[in-house]
């Protein structure tokens, strides 16, 4: 490996140092991004099971049965 010029080396030296930070940096964006689509996620399975109790309530009033009940529990055999 050729020896290194004090500017070569301080030039890398930098370049080590900015380059770390930036993955540090995009790593902490990832973790933001991924804890708002946790949240969405959860968000839109509330809003799945309050529509699914929706669902079964006029289901059971009209005495018909569920077929979404039926179809998942049908799907997890």
């Amino acid at each position: 490996m050729a020896v290194l010029t004090d500017q070569q080396r301080k030039f890398y030296e930098t370049t080590l140092q900015v380059t770390k930070q930036e993955i540090s940096d995009l790593k902490e964006q990832i973790e933001e991004e991924l804890a708002k689509v946790k949240d969405r996620i959860a968000e839109l399975q509330n809003a799945i099971n309050a529509s699914k109790q929706m669902y079964a309530a006029a289901c059971a009033r009209l005495g018909i049965p569920n077929d979404i009940e039926e179809e998942e529990e049908g799907g997890q055999s």
